[in-house]
């Protein structure tokens, strides 16, 4: 390995090369290893990038940049479409806010569903993370995208048994957020983190077994079986293509009623008016996208990362306690215009309940109003990278605009 500019270079014969920010982070062999069977790939354009919050992911790595050319991996943008950020920064201080967060929180579940059911409540088919009946704004919401979906659902039949519309607007679980954050001068903002929910996943999964189906048809043989791919021009890569753009309006539009939901619990809380505008976008990044780089128009999927063209805004949120960053772009054509897209986890979820104690979880996340209890601690803090390494990182692919903590989180 040896180090060129800000990233080092990861290469094997007959590979192209892998070009990586992660100096003073993390970067494991599996990982590296599954970067290079990526690298195999005749279609991959230049080289692959990677941020560094890298971590190991199917198929492909978390926190890669993988730009092709005549194909596309459907593993590699994965099965949560669209999955994004967004951040509102109000004209609301740290002043205006009650000594206890507790009653804002609750407001903020109520009014955006989020976790799981029980094995009860799916008995039941009662999903407390979706809607029982969408309101008002949901609905409203959905009729911009419903025109699309029916398009899709010609093709794909099984898209109509999608809980898509009850989910429309709601959180989600695992990493998914929504915060409450101050920023270096004491404003309040708000962030959030989901994506395209059941009807991405369903679109993801398809099309990733279609994939894997052609690649037993016509005897090609693969360094990961995940790594099966669709070739530009045929019929498949067309659906393929227009699924994944729905998706991706789904989870902005998802995103766009959470946040609007949130405002509205925090307005009914609060006695004080105040304005919030959405200041970091509302940013993909698991997603694909062409884009014009080195001469050529080409395919990148951003598995785990955010486009970082010279100007544009964007977040990258630290773990559950940990800062986060609204960061604007530098545009280094090196990393095909990306940066990271978070912390990106050290340890797996299993095994962060093994390790961390809940007295471990509860002094990480002092002084934030959240949940507090077994079922949260796979997201515990010490279960990411540090995110003040990851930033450091990459100082030459984004500015730090504003450097948010959180006072309080809502888990899915």
């Amino acid at each position: 390995m040896t180090i060129t500019a800000n990233y080092e270079v990861l290469h094997e014969t007959g590979h192209v090369p892998v070009k990586s920010w992660t100096r003073g982070v993390a970067f494991d062999d599996n990982s590296k290893q599954q970067l290079l069977n990526m690298a195999q790939m005749p279609f991959i354009h230049k080289w692959i990038a990677v941020m560094p919050d890298v971590h190991l992911g199917k198929g492909a790595t978390i926190g890669s940049v993988i730009p092709t050319i005549g194909a596309v991996i459907p593993a590699a943008v994965g099965v949560d479409l669209g999955c994004g950020m967004m951040a509102a920064k109000t004209t609301l201080k740290a002043s205006d806010l009650p000594d206890s967060l507790e009653a804002l929180r609750s407001k903020i579940e109520r009014a955006v569903p989020h976790g799981r059911g029980s094995n009860e409540t799916l008995r039941n088919r009662r999903d407390p993370g979706s809607w029982g009946q969408p309101p008002e704004d949901v609905l409203a919401k959905w009729l911009a995208l419903s025109e699309g979906f029916q398009r899709l659902c010609e093709k794909h039949p099984f898209l109509k048994n999608t809980n898509n519309l009850n989910h429309l607007g709601t959180l989600g679980t695992g990493n998914h957020f929504i915060e409450v954050c101050l920023d270096e001068t004491q404003t309040v903002w708000v962030m959030l983190h989901s994506g395209s929910r059941g009807v991405g996943n369903a679109i993801g999964s398809h099309f990733i077994e279609q994939a894997k189906k052609d690649m037993e048809r016509w005897f090609i043989n693969l360094p990961d079986k995940d790594l099966a791919y669709i070739p530009e021009g045929s019929e498949h890569f067309r659906d393929y293509v227009e699924a994944v753009g729905w998706a991706q309006d789904f989870a902005q539009a998802n995103r766009e009623v959470m946040m609007a939901r949130t405002l509205q619990a925090i307005r009914e809380v609060l006695p004080m008016p105040f304005s919030a505008d959405v200041e970091a976008v509302n940013c993909h990044h698991n997603y694909i996208r062409r884009e014009h780089h080195y001469g050529q128009d080409v395919w990148v999927t951003r598995k785990g990362a955010v486009s970082a063209r010279a100007g544009e805004m964007g977040i990258i949120p630290g773990s559950m306690g940990a800062k986060s960053f609204i960061v604007r772009g530098l545009g280094n054509a090196e990393s095909f215009c990306s940066c990271s897209h978070g912390a990106g986890r050290v340890m797996s979820r299993t095994e962060a309940k093994r390790r961390v104690s809940l007295d471990e979880h509860k002094l990480a996340v002092a002084g934030v109003e959240c949940r507090v209890d077994e079922a949260v601690i796979d997201e515990t803090p010490s279960a990411y990278k540090p995110i003040d390494k990851v930033m450091a990182a990459q100082s030459d692919l984004v500015e730090i605009v504003h450097t948010l903590k959180q006072v309080l989180c809502v888990k899915g």
